[in-house]
């Protein structure tokens, strides 16, 4: 059974560890709202959901739909690539202390400083340090057409790290 909105958001505030009235004062509303929108009986307004979903940790994608809005890592034919030349390499770090970096560096650029020996693994607020990402084994696969979401991290402290090439 697909989860409601109503499942998601009550599951999404457990696990941020908050209580109705909590997510309801940073939210600006009231907790009878919370309680409404958990029991499916109503729906945020379609203007809180970005707010909603920022308390909640995750994208607006994700809270209305209950799928990750990044797609899982695939081979494109060769006719539907783009030219790595116009391909961005994004990571994503949402830390359990509410801090998020998104970094977005052109392909090329990366390309550059693995050539140059230098390390990746700083980008990102050094949450890359300690997973010996090899990059030159992941290189290839991305110039051979592999995008999407490459890796997925998740820290023994609850910070998680997405790497996705588009």
């Amino acid at each position: 059974m697909k989860k409601t909105l109503g499942m998601r958001i009550a599951a999404l505030r457990r696990e941020k560890g908050m209580k109705q009235d909590e997510l309801a004062e940073r939210l600006g509303v009231s907790p009878q709202a919370v309680s409404k929108w958990e029991n499916d009986v109503s729906c945020p307004d379609i203007m809180t959901v970005p707010a909603l979903a920022r308390e909640l940790g995750v994208s607006s994608d994700e809270l209305l739909t209950g799928e990750d809005d990044l797609p899982d890592a695939v081979l494109l034919p060769e006719e539907k690539r783009k030219s790595f030349d116009d391909m961005m390499l994004r990571i994503y770090v949402n830390s359990t202390g509410d801090d998020k970096v998104r970094v977005n560096i052109p392909l090329p650029l990366v390309k550059v400083f693995i050539d140059a020996g230098m390390s990746m693994e700083s980008v990102g607020g050094g949450k890359l340090d300690g997973f010996n990402l090899d990059w030159s084994k992941i290189m290839p696969m991305i110039e051979s057409g592999v995008v999407g979401k490459l890796i997925e991290i998740e820290s023994g402290d609850g910070d998680t790290v997405e790497i996705v090439v588009e």
